[in-house]
């Protein structure tokens, strides 16, 4: 937790310092990204057709892997499933393009924090970026689906295993393991998140053969016995993101559906404040990524050179041995 802390304020440190810059990206780049995330919920409120509909689909998976779908635990999971699902798929055009350039940006100036000066990097230098960080984005996105059908693979031999014991019978017995699935499922949901948070960092930080699965590689081995840090710094932005969101729909979703007329200039200009209040929060997500890329980095070299001094040490003793 002290590790993750330090990160936390180098992170906002290192964002005062670039200020102007790191500012400029979050409104060009990276507003248009949070303001359709934040519209995608206001119209999942408004016409929830759509993910009634992606909410049926995971139910029906869930019934047909003899999942007990009407659990608590299960169904939250659905309604955050069906939510991030709808989310993902309303600002993918915008993801793939903006925000990967945002990211080629932001880390690129992070990346040198504190040597270089505070200024945006040239245009040119986010489009060589833009094509190794889009293929580990897109890879990224396969080890997350992948990881998302391993876990449910794991849980269904689980309910299998708990209905030919006869556990699934008990109704405490079920909600049980209902909810140490959702637990699970969220643990290494995570893991593979924070995992793939790196690679993007990697992929921009390092020549790793224009990205792919060879930055995810590379963060597997950096992340190594930093994933309680990795989480704990992912927590305090995933709540205050989530905070956002919760304002929007709280300030200008929930006032648009109750307003009879046109909407309001006064609600308006308030929810592109939230939505820039969102894209800040990303940029701050983001440079916390490069700065505990760099912490891996040096944890790890330190590792093998503390390793080579002690094989160097091993190496010598016999002939010290000999010598006397």
């Amino acid at each position: 937790m002290g590790e993750a802390t330090k990160v936390l304020r180098s992170s906002i440190h290192a964002f005062l310092h670039s200020y102007h810059s790191y500012t400029s990206v979050a409104a060009l780049l990276v507003l248009p990204v949070s303001a359709l995330i934040l519209l995608s919920q206001a119209v999942v409120a408004s016409s929830p057709q759509a993910l009634r509909l992606i909410s049926s689909r995971l139910r029906s998976l869930f019934l047909a892997a003899s999942f007990p779908a009407a659990s608590p635990p299960f169904s939250l999971l659905n309604l955050m499933l069906s939510q991030t699902i709808f989310s993902s798929l309303f600002a993918l055009p915008f993801t793939l393009t903006l925000l990967v350039l945002a990211k080629a940006s932001v880390i690129q100036t992070a990346i040198e924090f504190p040597r270089r000066r505070p200024s945006p990097p040239p245009f040119s230098s986010l489009l060589r970026l833009y094509s190794p960080l889009l293929l580990t984005h897109l890879f990224t996105s396969f080890v997350l689906l992948s990881a998302n059908a391993a876990i449910f693979s794991l849980l269904f031999l689980l309910f299998c295993a708990a209905e030919l014991t006869g556990l699934s019978s008990s109704p405490s017995s079920l909600l049980a393991l209902s909810s140490a699935g959702a637990v699970l499922y969220s643990i290494a949901v995570a893991n593979a998140m924070v995992t793939c948070n790196l690679a993007i960092v990697v992929s921009a930080a390092e020549d790793c053969g224009g990205g792919g699965f060879l930055p995810v590689l590379k963060a597997c081995f950096l992340i190594r016995g930093r994933v309680a840090t990795a989480l704990s710094l992912a927590l305090p932005f995933n709540l205050a993101m989530a905070a956002v969101e919760a304002l929007f729909q709280y300030r200008v979703a929930r006032p648009y559906r109750l307003s009879s007329g046109p909407i309001k200039l006064s609600v308006v200009s308030e929810g592109f404040t939230i939505a820039y209040i969102h894209s800040i929060l990303i940029v701050l997500e983001i440079i916390a990524g490069c700065l505990f890329y760099k912490s891996c980095q040096s944890g790890s070299r330190e590792n093998w050179e503390d390793g080579a001094d002690h094989h160097y040490q091993t190496e010598l003793e016999p002939e010290d041995k000999c010598a006397v």
